[in-house]
């Protein structure tokens, strides 16, 4: 009766906001056999270092990681260095240019300690699926290639749509889903853990696991995390992200700028609160016993000291506090993350670019009026010096906080 009763917490702890679970009977089976066997299950994790650093939308999925490395399973962290020179086509409509191993091997060391800042790298096993592909011949890759249909590859989506597209295709693109399928088999992966995009690459490694043999791993997938914007999923292309790497200060202000109801979704998703925990604190928040305000700078206080330290944490906190109560700038104030070489010194044009205003003209307007205060002091001249942070004031109610990364 405890076997079961600590397999069902188990896998409310897995169920926490996960997309997909396939299936919740064959991971209930596998808990249950692998409690009565005394081991743990082995639960696999592919990144290709396709990029050098990292953002809060990356670190939901190693959240999940995290979560079966705490109920006592192995966590297998796999860098694709051999996948990454193969460009995963997800989501794509090109073919992705292709890195170079050199590129491939240097983002890989940062992704190894961007990564143990969430997990527990003692209980982590961290492997480089160049270590099988390497050491395949042409015969083996040609046996696994056999293993899937062209026609099952053109149900994806991404490839369909190229297709249909007149768009084009290469050939290596087909071997993505199958290389990452067999690191499955590589690695005798008991359950893979993935974005939602990548569901489909998910469902081949348990089809090239059976084809070899093998007992098919249970697909697990997460959300894809929208950013602070609360519209676009997070990314540095959009300017929504929180770099985990990126000062405390900002980190503190970004997270301070979401909406009360992402706060919640990225409470359940990033945060180490317990599911009950999670539960008051959602009802805390309907009955306004907990006010948001509260729950978004505890919740950006575990993020920096997570990812920097607690009295890192706690200054960016007082920092926030202090500016806000001087200036009497609103709680939600919108962050913008811009590189100083980006920024112009021009004034008209930096609100334009930020959306400010709607035109150069009214920015100028504006600055003529005397309508515009930056950092507390009204702006009389269109030509602007900056330092690393400006909270912008446009008129009556239009606040932005720009910061400036070098």
């Amino acid at each position: 009766m405890s076997t079961m009763i600590d397999v069902e917490r188990e896998m409310d702890v897995i169920r926490r906001g996960a997309v997909d679970l396939v299936s919740e009977a064959d991971l209930r089976a596998k808990l249950t056999k692998a409690r009565s066997e005394g081991r743990p299950l082995r639960v696999k994790l592919g990144l290709d270092p396709t990029a050098p650093d990292l953002h809060l939308g990356h670190t939901v999925v190693l959240q999940k990681l995290k979560q079966f490395q705490e109920l006592g399973h192995i966590a297998v962290f796999l860098i694709g260095d051999f996948t990454g020179m193969i460009g995963d086509p997800t989501g794509r409509i090109e073919t992705r240019p292709a890195l170079s191993k050199e590129e491939l091997l240097v983002n890989a060391e940062t992704y190894k300690d961007q990564v143990f800042k969430i997990l527990d790298p003692e209980k982590t096993e961290v492997r480089f699926n160049s270590e099988w592909f390497e050491a395949m011949n042409a015969a083996d890759m040609i046996r696994l290639c056999a293993q899937y249909t062209m026609a099952r590859m053109m149900e994806r989506e991404d490839f369909r749509n190229r297709y249909q597209n007149n768009l084009p295709i290469s050939i290596h693109e087909f071997l993505y889903p199958l290389v990452q399928g067999y690191d499955s088999v590589a690695l005798r992966a008991d359950v893979e853990l993935g974005g939602h995009d990548q569901i489909f690459n998910l469902f081949v490694g348990r089809d090239i696991q059976k084809a070899y043999g093998q007992e098919s791993q249970v697909v697990v997938t997460v959300p894809l995390l929208e950013g602070t914007d609360g519209v676009n999923k997070m990314s540095k292309s959009y300017g929504n992200y929180v770099g985990i790497d990126e000062p405390p200060d900002v980190m503190f202000g970004k997270l301070m700028s979401i909406s009360d109801e992402l706060m919640l979704k990225y409470y359940e998703l990033l945060s180490d609160i317990t599911i009950e925990e999670l539960r008051t604190l959602k009802d805390g928040i309907v009955s306004g016993k907990v006010h948001p305000k509260k729950a978004k700078e505890d919740f950006a206080k575990e993020i920096i000291t997570r990812f920097h330290s607690k009295e890192a944490a706690q200054a960016a906190h007082e920092n926030f506090e202090r500016i806000h109560k001087d200036k009497e700038i609103p709680e939600d104030i919108e962050v913008v993350a811009m590189k100083r070489g980006d920024a112009e010194k021009w004034l008209p044009k930096l609100l334009f670019t930020i959306g400010m205003v709607s035109s150069t003209s009214e920015g100028k307007r504006m600055i003529g009026q005397g309508a515009v205060v930056i950092n507390g002091e009204k702006v009389k001249e269109e030509e602007v010096s900056f330092g690393s942070e400006l909270v912008i004031k446009v008129g009556k109610r239009k606040f932005k906080k720009v910061v400036l990364e070098d």
